[in-house]
């Protein structure tokens, strides 16, 4: 497994806060990662450098196969790069079908041409198709998006980040306001995707971390806590102090 992005000794500081207190942190290709920890941990702020959208006061952020660093480039710049974010909250074209929800995410040439010829390709047909079993949407394809429930917006959105075929996937508290059911589905889709790219998750609910059965990071402060399997981080006595035991 080579590694795929790296951070180190990154710091950031906003109004006198440390937000990130001297990072490092790296994940290969493929791997799946959650990352926990307390509120004001600088998991948010962590996901904002690595897409572009805060720039370090120092330290590397380097990307890819050749090293790049991502500090220079914009938050487009770093999405072409392969990099995809899901937010917390949905962010669906709710008047659009789920079909035509996916057609737009897909990755094609950007051009401002290609957007006016855009052509229902048989390639991008069968994608949609493919993207659509693998979130458990085949049955919705022409349904508005705006009439799923909150899990099915989340497994459509997600949809809409593997359409862009990207490299890492980084994802903000997938499990929040599902079903037992939609959590568990989840789970397999985020396990699935992982097989093939980098997936960073972001989450509370320390059930759902313990199903992607992966590495875990736990963030305090700005800083990483420890690091290792579920079992290793949740017998950890500064974990247990600063996050578990509240």
């Amino acid at each position: 497994m080579s590694t795929l992005l790296e951070m180190s000794g990154v710091s950031v500081t906003f109004d006198g806060f440390k937000a990130i207190n001297n990072l490092s942190f790296q994940i290969g290709e493929p791997e799946m990662r959650a990352i926990i920890g307390p509120n004001g941990a600088g998991k948010t702020t962590f996901m904002d450098i690595v897409t572009g959208k805060t720039k370090p006061d120092e330290g590397r952020v380097t990307w890819g196969d050749n090293n790049i660093s991502l500090l220079g480039l914009s938050e487009s710049q770093i999405a072409r790069e392969g990099v995809g974010r899901k937010f917390q909250k949905p962010t669906v074209f709710e008047a659009q079908t789920v079909r035509e929800n996916l057609a737009m995410a897909l990755k094609n040439p950007r051009g401002p041409f290609d957007v006016l010829f855009y052509k229902k390709t048989k390639r991008g047909a069968e994608r949609i198709e493919a993207l659509a079993e693998q979130i458990g949407l085949s049955d919705s394809l022409t349904r508005p998006a705006g009439e799923l429930s909150h899990g099915q917006k989340q497994w459509l959105e997600i949809g809409m980040l593997l359409a862009q075929e990207p490299r890492l996937l980084l994802v903000d508290e997938p499990a929040a306001g599902m079903t037992p059911a939609e959590r568990e589905k989840t789970t397999e889709m985020l396990v699935e995707a992982a097989k093939t790219r980098a997936v960073v998750v972001v989450e509370h609910d320390m059930e759902f971390v313990r199903r992607l059965n992966c590495k875990v990071t736990v963030l305090n402060e700005g800083s990483v806590l420890a690091e290792g399997s579920i079992d290793h981080v949740t017998k950890d006595p500064q974990v247990i102090d600063v996050y578990l035991g509240r």
